[in-house]
């Protein structure tokens, strides 16, 4: 008898959060049940030497697990992540990808560590370290942003002398970083985002910024359209997804105006809303039929043990 396999999402934004309510919709669709697993209700421990989880009981019998928190996970998260891994669930990222992908500069450090290209980029720690960067940047300025974010926050272009705003000096005084880049003019400048699946790529959008705007995203006015990526820029998302150990990944890539391609980002929990429409394509799905590959064909694996 075939049984219903359970796909947990781990979010802390509840099921009408958009990609939640449209993997849930795919999953549905699928013939599969969708469980949001908050990891502040689910807590990872050991009973008599074995792993286990204590808390909601909603978690049992999951047959695999879509982390979903994107740039705003926590350290607290990333031990349940890996206590499902020990308890033999397949997780669709891992922890260690996560790692490597919630941190901007760790993720350059990787694909630099593979060959890939990268913008320049300096990591500085304290405010001299960003005056400095912006020194050896020049008249054209530089792009400076937080270790993690979202949808474009705390992104801004700067040029030396400029005072950094409050918001990024927090972070700096709260010891995490910035990252100063070097600026891509938008004219002539090609944004792609790369939804790649496995070894894959299973769809490709180009944003164009606002106006007045360096930042192309969707979610600050850029414009999206689908497009089918030359050959040469499929490899290299898909390089830069297995570089950083990533079974599903949004890959950010930029190319100048003289035609040189450079991995920006790798994000390890991609948001579609966009890509969907812009495509025409039914991504949640993609990532659902993707998730599904790893489930043993015609059962539930019952792997959590829940302890109360």
């Amino acid at each position: 008898m075939t049984l219903r396999a359970r796909i947990g999402i781990l979010t802390v934004r509840g099921m009408n959060y958009h990609p939640t309510m449209r993997l849930a919709q795919a999953a549905e669709q699928r013939g599969c049940g969708i469980v949001a697993v908050h990891p502040y209700t689910v807590w990872p421990a050991f009973r008599k030497g074995l792993p286990v989880l204590s808390g909601n009981s909603s978690v049992q019998g999951l047959d695999a697990v879509l982390p979903r928190q994107g740039a705003e996970i926590k350290d607290a998260s990333l031990p349940l992540i890996s206590h499902f891994e020990l308890m033999g669930v397949p997780v669709l990222n891992t922890r260690r990808a996560i790692e490597r992908a919630r941190h901007k500069f760790y993720t350059l450090q990787t694909l630099a560590a593979q060959g890939l290209p990268v913008a320049e980029t300096i990591f500085a720690t304290a405010p001299e370290g960003v005056a400095d960067a912006l020194q050896h940047f020049g008249a054209a300025g530089a792009v400076v942003k937080p270790v993690s974010g979202r949808q474009g926050s705390g992104i801004c272009r700067m040029q030396a002398g400029i005072r950094l705003p409050s918001q990024l000096q927090a972070e700096l005084d709260q010891g995490r970083g910035l990252l100063v880049q070097q600026f891509i003019a938008p004219q002539g400048r090609q944004d792609l985002r790369v939804l790649v699946l496995g070894d894959q790529v299973a769809a490709a959008m180009a944003l164009r910024p606002a106006a007045n705007d360096f930042r192309a995203n969707f979610h600050l006015g850029g414009q999206a359209r689908a497009i089918a990526p030359e050959p040469a820029i499929a490899d290299l998302a898909v390089r830069a997804a297995q570089s950083m150990g990533l079974e599903i990944a949004g890959v950010d890539i930029i190319n100048n105006a003289a035609g040189n391609a450079y991995v920006n980002e790798v994000n390890y929990a991609p948001g579609f809303r966009a890509l969907e429409a812009a495509t025409g394509q039914d991504i949640a799905a993609a990532i659902i039929a993707h998730v599904l590959t790893f489930v043993p064909h015609g059962r539930s694996s019952g792997f959590l043990q829940v302890s109360r």
